[in-house]
């Protein structure tokens, strides 16, 4: 076993892949654990289309490299956020409005016929897309979003249990809430290079979801979602090479199984 998977991981581009996933895999479960309790979970979803309409855009753009997509989905983010509570469309609604429309306004850009069509990548993913710069900036965003997470722990713990104790303590309700979306928005983008726009949630999603069904705490939640979630992806990187299957439904349905297992061992649990 130890020599078949030093053969999968001995070829670059499979290393490439599981530097950039294991950490965008790990910073997404950890973000997605506040977006699940705080209801916000779709909202990596409506990224995820926003993040398809940035690349469609670079795209068109022939200077723009795809990292620029960053800061449109991250404006995208404190938008959606701040429309969302304060304005006449609630909720849903507004992702739908705002994915549905970034998703016509990408697949326009990418029917032009000066624009590479490369729909299917940007749709579902591809592990040969990964190149050095995508390990230079996954690294980098990583470490970044893990070192803020750990330091703004407790706040963010407050922030997404509840919001007005939070701002009786003296916390930045709206500040921390903007970061949480900022850094979704970086991780949506990141792992949109071999998960895809359409699968890309399922990485902020199902980890939290499958640790919640087992675990009560929030510290153990989180922990469990982290390594739940790099075990996963991991899983579906294999079976991607072994099958020659898409890289982003496979992992998607490696979570979906562990989803499953995770309920039934809760269910179980609470009978005991």
């Amino acid at each position: 076993m130890l020599k078949e998977l030093t053969t999968i991981f001995s070829f670059e581009f499979m290393r490439n892949a599981l530097i950039a996933g294991s950490l965008t895999s790990l910073c997404a479960a950890l973000l997605g654990v506040n977006l699940v309790l705080k209801r916000y979970s779709m909202i990596g979803d409506g990224l995820a289309h926003v993040g398809f309409g940035a690349f469609a855009l670079t795209a068109a753009v022939n200077p723009l490299p795809t990292w620029a997509a960053i800061p449109i989905v991250g404006i995208a983010a404190v938008l959606l956020l701040r429309v969302s509570k304060n304005g006449k469309i609630k909720g849903d609604a507004l992702i739908a409005v705002i994915s549905s429309g970034a998703l016509a306004f990408g697949l326009i850009l990418m029917s032009r016929p000066n624009v590479r069509n490369d729909i299917n990548r940007y749709m579902f993913g591809s592990i040969f897309a990964l190149d050095k710069s995508d390990i230079v900036i996954s690294v980098v965003c990583s470490f970044v979003i893990i070192t803020l997470y750990i330091l703004f722990y407790n706040k963010i713990f407050l922030v997404t249990f509840d919001e007005d104790f939070a701002k009786a303590s003296g916390i930045n309700v709206p500040l921390y809430n903007t970061l949480l979306a900022v850094l979704t928005s970086v991780i949506i983008v990141i792992g949109m290079r071999f998960m895809g726009a359409l699968l890309i949630s399922g990485l902020v999603i199902f980890p939290p979801l499958s640790s919640m069904r087992v675990f009560g705490g929030f510290k153990q939640t989180v922990i469990c979602s982290a390594v739940t979630s790099v075990i996963c992806f991991t899983a579906g990187l294999i079976i991607t090479y072994y099958y020659s299957l898409p890289p982003g439904a496979c992992i998607v349905a490696v979570n979906l199984i562990v989803f499953i297992l995770f309920a039934i061992t809760g269910k179980i649990k609470s009978r005991i």
